[in-house]
């Protein structure tokens, strides 16, 4: 498929199934035929219902399904050649120094997005210097608009803010961390897909879009090889992409391992490059643990997807077109000139903009997640990915503390039963399962 992507020209649906709506009890508040209003609510229902299974209905490209399949050794049939296993053993001295820093640097990034989490780039502009902040961040927000809201019904807004923050606040980005961390520690970490969701029905009270779909799916007791297939338009948004880190943590130096692992953590919710995107990020995160230049670890998770899927040509893009970039200004340009109508909770483009924020910020990790958050977009999960990556390739020294300090070893979740969780405690159950990863090769 070429790019940009050219996507059809939608209407403001919303908008006019509002307006009907308000028409329809306009005209009845004075006194229409209810019979006939009745008629045409109906009506218009059933058109949008009948749009929908045609629009179900329309082939698919053949040469591009082909191109990008779903099942693993499908998968794997179309990767590059490489070499596929860096660590020959664990190095448990080198990867506690660059897990820490990944963990941190994964929580600091998001925590920073996450009060502005799909702002547009103006409007972050704009509270910056309402506040006195500096625009790109270089701290976390001094303020913030909403300072009593709970995010996620546990931790208020004012929590995220420099001023008030006293440990890590709750977000999905992190929750889905520690959740693949259970899972791993209550079936193996050679987990089915059943595995996986048998965890979500134990540990998740809710979810969204994709995740959401296969949450209720799996509740009505559909197979948990089937949920991501029903009633599921999202099945390529990033919500398996910002599931990814669990297994490059656990797979250090062993990125065909990390991607297999991300591949059946990713089946329940997603298909096609919704599953590619879970698969780059965990292969990206278990090399780095074996570089000291990020740019290796991004080149070497396109050894793990599909060559020729629409996710690999778009890295293979923001690795080039990240060349010439020096700020977010630029990177937001480029990416929705090529991205178009692509919604903004997509994969592929957010996979773009976590690569230009790494290839701009460089050696300093401040500019890295502050760049990353000020291109916008799901800016909470692109940055925490950005700062993932980050400290799995330099480790925890390269992070100035007072990106961590505030946490005071403590993690907010909303999984059931288990809201807090201690970060040292995090560091050494994610080592653990690493040392039990190199023990079943």
């Amino acid at each position: 498929m070429n790019y940009p992507m050219n996507y059809p020209k939608f209407p403001e649906f919303n908008k006019v199934r509002d307006q009907i709506t308000e028409i329809g009890r306009l005209k009845y508040e004075y006194g229409a035929d209810r019979a006939g209003i009745q008629t045409l609510i109906d009506e218009a229902e059933n058109q949008l219902k009948s749009i929908k299974e045609k629009l179900l209905a329309l082939p698919n490209d053949k040469v591009l399904a082909e191109n990008e399949p779903d099942n693993l050794e499908e998968i794997r049939a179309l990767r590059p050649g490489a070499s596929r296993k860096l660590w020959k053993s664990f190095d448990e001295k080198k990867y506690a120094d660059r897990l820490k820093g990944a963990i941190l640097g994964r929580f600091a990034g998001c925590i920073l997005g996450s009060p502005v989490e799909f702002w547009s780039v103006n409007a972050m502009k704009d509270w910056a210097e309402y506040i006195g902040d500096t625009f790109p961040p270089v701290d976390y927000w001094s303020d913030i608009s909403t300072p009593n809201f709970k995010r996620y019904g546990v931790s208020e807004c004012i929590k995220y803010t420099k001023k008030a923050m006293d440990r890590v606040p709750v977000d999905d980005d992190i929750t889905y961390t520690v959740l693949g961390l259970l899972i791993a520690e209550d079936a193996g970490v050679n987990f089915t897909v059943e595995d996986v969701g048998k965890a979500w029905l134990k540990y998740l009270p809710h979810a969204c879009t994709a995740e959401g779909v296969a949450l209720n799916n799996l509740k009505a007791g559909i197979d948990a090889m089937k949920v991501a297939d029903i009633n599921n338009p999202y099945v390529q948004w990033i919500g398996a992409d910002i599931r990814s880190d669990s297994w490059g943590y656990m797979a250090p130096g062993l990125p065909e391992k990390a991607a297999e692992m991300a591949h059946t953590d990713a089946y329940i919710s997603h298909r096609r490059n919704g599953i590619y995107g879970e698969m780059y990020f965990s292969a990206v995160i278990a090399a780095a643990f074996d570089t000291d230049k990020i740019i290796d670890a991004l080149k070497a998770g396109l050894n793990e997807i599909p060559q020729n899927c629409l996710l690999a040509n778009d890295v293979k893009w923001a690795l080039e077109a990240g060349n010439t970039l020096t700020n977010y200004i630029d990177a937001r340009k480029i990416t929705e000139d090529r991205f178009g109508g692509m919604h903004g909770v997509h994969t592929n483009l957010n996979a773009c903009l976590t690569i230009f924020g790494l290839m701009i910020g460089g050696d300093d990790f401040t500019k890295v997640i502050g760049e990353t958050v000020a291109m916008g977009y799901d800016n909470d999960c692109t940055a925490a990915t950005a700062g993932s990556i980050f400290g799995a390739v330099k480790g925890i020294n390269a992070i100035p503390a007072y990106w961590y300090e505030p946490f005071n070893n403590k993690v907010l979740t909303y999984i059931n039963g288990l809201p807090e969780f201690s970060i040292d405690d995090i560091f050494q159950r994610f080592a653990k399962q690493a040392s039990e990863v190199f023990d079943t090769l």
